[in-house]
């Protein structure tokens, strides 16, 4: 197997991933504090482990907006090379793929509501066999990776 990819995710993406986890935190919440009630109300357990729903959920909020978005971006890597599209990710299980480009039908970019506050965009990659993303680019490092991987492709084609 080759060295691994060196190109980084634009640096924005952990406040974006850290306001998704803000985002997704609330009804995490909801469900721990509803469960404690529960627990408490119904169940009649003791209070130590009656919260522990509660605990449990504020932790995982904590996760989520900490620590969660610094490792996946530390983790996430791409590089584009002669033959092919190198992409690496993954905090706890770690998934490299290679996209071979003589097998690249079509590259997109795209962007959501807060991808686009933040100057952030998608590019998407499709073959045959499905479609890899490189998510949270700067918009123009996403068009010329767009730009960059078509041209590759064709060639390819071309040969």
């Amino acid at each position: 197997m080759s060295e691994g990819p060196c190109r980084r995710l634009d640096p924005k993406a952990r406040t974006l991933w850290r306001v998704h986890g803000t985002l997704f935190s609330p009804p995490v919440l909801a469900a721990g504090g509803g469960g404690s009630w529960a627990l408490l109300e119904r169940a009649q357990l003791p209070p130590w482990l009656a919260f522990s729903p509660g605990v449990a959920a504020a932790a995982l909020a904590l996760v989520l907006v900490t620590v969660l978005p610094p490792a996946r971006w530390h983790r996430w890597r791409y590089e584009v090379r002669g033959e092919e599209v190198d992409l690496e990710r993954g905090v706890l299980w770690r998934r490299r793929t290679l996209v071979p480009l003589s097998r690249v039908q079509h590259v997109d970019t795209k962007s959501g509501p807060l991808q686009r506050r933040f100057g952030l965009a998608t590019v998407e990659i499709y073959t045959a066999a499905g479609s890899e993303e490189i998510p949270q680019l700067a918009v123009s490092v996403a068009d010329e990776l767009r730009e960059n991987i078509s041209a590759l492709a064709q060639t390819h084609d071309v040969l």
